[in-house]
């Protein structure tokens, strides 16, 4: 007779209280942010103080809708985005699917078409090279499920933050002078309210997107500090990129790549390699969290019918798929366009059908006095 498997421990604080941010900045930090190009489009076209307050007013954002978010994912035990919509928005679910498979093609998209670009402006690589890349790693990764994707998120976070920092120093050693002067020449703001919530309106999907790594959460209060975390975690290092950027406002606004704009001026051979390598692994966390997302989703209907998960080839099979579509994307339109024209679009769709929900059921279900049975660790959803 065999003997009863004993409960696992709790995770630690870190797994509780830090990796969801960790996640949600690794879906955020993506293509755009990572090469300064969101940040030049939603951030330093409203002026460089206009800009500052919209970075500060999408943290606040993001650690409230994070916080309520977290918390309702554990008071419905729902631990993948299928079952949390289906709670969230009952027979209007499918419209969240519609239009998280629009976010994943889009931001796939840009991510390849950011790729593509720092290889050819390193390497002078065929744009393709650096596409073909990042879609190579990311199913490589996602093929192999929860613990893998949760390395990533923590390894790639040491040196995201790691090189982000050494950037704000040398920049600021190099041209710092010139910050204070961009910002006394452009004191006037506008819209700046409008552009942090345009920029939180698509990018808090990420919230949802992470969901598997909420199963370490063991209480609402663990939830709360989770979501909270999550806001400075994800905008520190965009407060980072953006403080240098004021030096050469305007002209750095109309670069495809902010980023490689400002590491010209840095003159650091050694650091340009590092700093791109960086994007590139934000380029592929973020990537890997998306479609991580989607073989959940699959793999949590495929046991409740099957009753086992998917196969490390059929995770890969199916990031293989989505992954050769959205590339074809990002070689048709490239970064600029894709981050201008659809990324608002996408705002407020989500704004509509994620965070008013929220703001209704959501708020309504936690005020509910009759208190639900705590939510097993990581349940099987039907």
């Amino acid at each position: 007779m065999s003997e009863p498997v004993s409960p696992q421990p709790p995770a630690g604080r870190f797994a509780r209280w830090i990796l969801p941010g960790l996640g949600v900045k690794a879906v955020v930090i993506g293509g755009g942010y990572a090469t300064g190009r969101e940040l030049a489009e939603f951030f330093l076209s409203q002026g460089p103080w206009g800009g500052l307050y919209a970075i500060l007013f999408a943290t606040l954002l993001f650690s409230v809708f994070c916080a309520l978010t977290f918390v309702l994912a554990r008071r419905f035990a729902t631990y993948d985005y299928r079952g949390f919509f289906k709670r969230l928005l009952g027979p209007a679910w499918p419209l969240f699917e519609l239009a998280y498979l629009l976010f994943v093609v889009l931001i796939l998209a840009v991510y390849g078409a950011a790729a593509g670009a720092i290889g050819n402006a390193v390497f002078n690589a065929p744009v393709w090279t650096g596409t073909v890349l990042l879609a190579a790693c990311i199913a490589a990764i996602v093929a192999f499920g929860n613990k893998a994707v949760e390395r990533l998120f923590r390894d790639v976070s040491y040196y995201l933050y790691a090189i982000y920092a050494l950037f704000i120093v040398l920049a600021l050693w190099k041209f710092g002078a010139r910050v204070p002067g961009g910002f006394e020449a452009h004191p006037q703001t506008s819209g700046w309210a409008l552009s942090g919530l345009t920029y939180f309106g698509y990018n808090i999907i990420g919230a949802v997107v992470i969901l598997p790594v909420l199963r370490h959460l063991v209480s609402d209060r663990d939830a709360v500090i989770a979501g909270i975390v999550s806001g400075p975690l994800t905008m520190f290092p965009a407060l980072l990129f953006f403080v240098p950027m004021v030096a050469f406002y305007p002209e750095v606004q109309s670069a495809a790549l902010p980023s490689d704009f400002m590491l010209q001026q840095i003159g650091i051979p050694a650091f340009h390699l590092l700093f791109q390598a960086m994007i590139f692994s934000a380029l592929l966390e973020s990537g890997t969290s998306s479609v991580h997302a989607i073989n959940e989703r699959i793999s949590n209907a495929w046991e409740a019918r099957r009753g086992h998960a998917l196969s490390h080839r059929q995770r890969l099979g199916i990031a293989t798929v989505v992954l050769a579509g959205c590339m074809f994307l990002a070689s048709r339109f490239g970064l600029v366009a894709l981050i201008a024209s659809g990324y608002r679009a996408l705002a407020y769709i989500l704004l509509a059908i994620f965070v008013l929900p929220l703001l209704t059921v959501g708020v309504w279900n936690l005020t509910q006095r009759r208190a639900e049975a705590a939510p097993q660790p990581f349940p099987i959803q039907e």
